[in-house]
């Protein structure tokens, strides 16, 4: 039985499509990929016909198309203006004026791909919820940690970055549980690695949450932070962590010269391939310096930096593009709390669409030159992509 097509009378676009023979054309013949169907004389739209393929093909061949639509242009409102064109070369909307035009010529896209899921956790089996930042928890580590990945998971993020909530009884003023190889993280990385095999796990290398003093370092009985010391230290939590199976360790301290260190430091225990993304630019620097930036940038890529990160990311959109322009390792960004709380405000005071500016911004991030953005988002805004709603 021969394949029929039905359309009713009006504007229908007809693909002829033959999958059994193949159709030799003139070369004259101006046959195109889709034929125009058309009726122009009947008055009855409710009046149905059908032709079949080989029918459609045979008046494609002897050059019998139907006559083009008649152009009709949609009237403006009552009381437009009826004026001669502008004169214009270019006309820019003509490249954003559907759906689909827009979406051809996008020059910058966001994926569950680009997302680091920053994750607390701490000691205990229940999770706490942070009062500050709606949706965020401290996670007990045997239990919702596991959960939260899974779900992360689903909606197609696979990078993590850990923050640990270590009990005050182990802290101390040289933060030498950070280097425990039986501490929170540790433990924390081999539980994820072992039923997630395939996610990539980053770690913060730092004495805050170790130190009794709260700091980032060592601080001498005049306050003053003691560098290379603290260096040292942070040397043997980076090994710690590596030999635990994080894939990517991530010094935010700031303190002159541990990126250099903890690449010999990595490297002298045989993990060459654990990589180092360097806090390069973060709110240790004074706010108001730009070229600053460029300095730190240089000594971590002299050092061995893989990744160079910018924290926090909206309010150094200017810096992540800095460092975009004039360094050819990728550039992470992290939206810091602040910038998720002040999401979650607007949205539960109704003030704006949190969903909205949540993906306004992380586009924002990404244009600015970002490869990765570390961010508590991550899930819901990979659930806005995937086209699902996470809880």
């Amino acid at each position: 039985m021969a394949s029929t097509i039905s359309f009713s009378l009006g504007n229908v676009l007809v693909r002829p499509k033959v999958a059994h023979r193949t159709a030799s054309f003139p070369p004259s013949t101006n046959l195109r990929s889709f034929v125009a169907v058309r009726a122009s004389n009947e008055q009855d739209d409710s009046i149905k016909t059908s032709r079949t393929l080989e029918e459609c093909e045979a008046a494609a061949v002897a050059g019998n198309f139907p006559a083009p639509p008649p152009l009709v242009k949609p009237a403006g409102p009552k009381g437009t203006p009826k004026i001669k064109p502008l004169d214009l070369a270019r006309r820019p909307r003509r490249n954003r004026r559907s759906l689909a035009l827009r979406s051809a010529f996008q020059e910058t896209t966001l994926s569950p791909a680009n997302f680091v899921l920053p994750l607390f956790i701490h000691e205990g089996e229940l999770d706490t919820p942070i009062g500050a930042m709606p949706g965020c928890f401290r996670l007990g580590w045997q239990h919702g940690l596991i959960a939260e990945v899974s779900k992360a998971r689903d909606v197609g993020v696979n990078s993590f970055v850990l923050f640990p909530k270590i009990p005050d009884a182990l802290k101390t003023p040289t933060g030498d549980e950070a280097y425990n190889d039986n501490g929170l993280v540790p433990r924390s990385i081999r539980l994820l690695k072992d039923k997630f095999p395939d996610i990539i796990i980053y770690t913060d290398v730092a004495l805050d949450p170790y130190s009794s003093d709260g700091h980032d370092g060592i601080v001498r009985e005049d306050g003053v932070i003691m560098n290379d010391e603290t260096v040292y230290q942070l040397c043997k939590q980076a090994v710690s962590q590596a030999r635990a199976g994080a894939d990517v360790v991530s010094p935010s301290d700031m303190m002159d010269g541990r990126v250099g260190a903890i690449r010999k430091a990595l490297d002298a225990e045989g993990f060459h391939d654990v990589s180092i993304m360097s806090y390069t630019a973060k709110y240790q620097m004074n706010p108001a310096n730009y070229r600053e930036a460029l300095i730190e940038t240089e000594a971590d890529e002299a050092e061995g930096a893989d990744i160079l990160l910018v924290k926090p990311a909206l309010p150094y959109l200017d810096v992540i593009r800095l460092l975009r322009d004039n360094s050819s390792l990728p550039i992470a960004a992290y939206q810091a709390s602040r910038e998720y709380s002040m999401t979650k405000a607007v949205g539960v005071l109704k003030w704006m669409d949190e969903e909205r500016v949540m993906m306004e911004s992380l586009m924002c991030i990404r244009r600015a030159g970002a490869d990765i953005i570390l961010s508590y988002f991550a899930r819901q805004a990979a659930g806005v992509l995937c086209g699902t709603k996470s809880n």
